[in-house]
């Protein structure tokens, strides 16, 4: 298998005027962790978006374990007619699963934990007894049988998220995009979520893709660090290397952005005009 489990060369996307995704390049190495920061509008999310497959690309490749997986619209990859085309973006969603903010928009409120992961496991390899497999997700992402029958309604934001995590793992992609996973979760629950992760990489030798605007969780859990600006990547490297001295003005401003003793939020706004 490639070293790099997922490679993105030179992704271009525009809507309208609005350069959303300007030659952005990078690489996960199997087993890694990738942050990619920015503000809102930075990029990041159509980025993961493209990478996943709910965006097209107008220019670049996406590459993973070698293989170009490139959304080129809605009829673009199709072999023999819609069969080839739903074939190709299963074989995508094996490779690639993305874990949304909200695990209550990203989940069906009228069916079940269990039924859900029975449901994307029937999708991906049908014909096949899931129960095992059910109970192993399950307990993968600390959920317990309690659990199975219950609907997301009847669950804790945290609980959600660990079904959506379990779900996305349910098909052992190569890679796990993770958009803004913590996000809309309180701080405990935050730092139980990136455990959780934490322990599934080192089980499992997935490589995540972080897109998110919070330095604290990109210094805790990512091996590299990759950062956007008006749909550029203005600064990459190492993730303990960038945060401690950052090269560009815009990742100083981020850091110095952050609130602390001492802030001065009319300096950084200040310091935002003249970048």
């Amino acid at each position: 298998m490639p070293e790099n489990v997922l490679e993105v060369r030179g992704l271009r996307r525009t809507f309208g005027a609005v350069r959303a995704v300007d030659d952005v390049s990078f690489a996960l190495p199997a087993g890694g962790s990738l942050g990619v920061v920015g503000e809102s509008g930075s990029g990041k999310t159509t980025t993961a978006r493209i990478v996943v497959g709910l965006e097209r690309a107008d220019g670049g490749e996406v590459l993973v374990r070698g293989r170009s997986r490139t959304a080129r619209g809605r009829t673009g990859g199709r072999v023999g007619g819609r069969v080839g085309g739903r074939a190709a973006r299963l074989a995508r969603a094996r490779e690639v699963q993305m874990v949304f903010q909200d695990p209550y928009l990203s989940l069906d409120p009228r069916t079940g934990v269990e039924a859900a992961l029975r449901e994307t496991l029937r999708l991906h390899f049908p014909g096949r007894d899931h129960t095992r497999r059910v109970r192993e997700l399950l307990d993968q992402v600390g959920l317990g049988t309690r659990a199975a029958e219950a609907l997301p309604r009847q669950l804790s934001g945290g609980q959600r998220q660990r079904v959506a995590i379990a779900r996305a793992l349910a098909v052992e992609p190569a890679v796990l995009v993770l958009d803004e996973a913590v996000a809309a979760l309180d701080v405990s629950v935050q730092a139980q979520i990136l455990n959780l992760l934490a322990d599934i990489r080192e089980q499992t030798g997935i490589g995540y893709l972080f897109i998110t605007h919070d330095l604290g969780v990109v210094r805790c859990v990512t091996d590299e660090i990759v950062v956007m600006r008006h749909g550029a990547v203005v600064e990459q490297g190492r993730t303990e290397e960038v945060l401690a001295a950052p090269g560009h003005p815009y990742t100083r401003l981020l850091l110095e952005s952050v609130p602390r003793p001492g802030w001065d939020p009319q300096a950084i706004a200040a310091a935002r005009r003249a970048l």
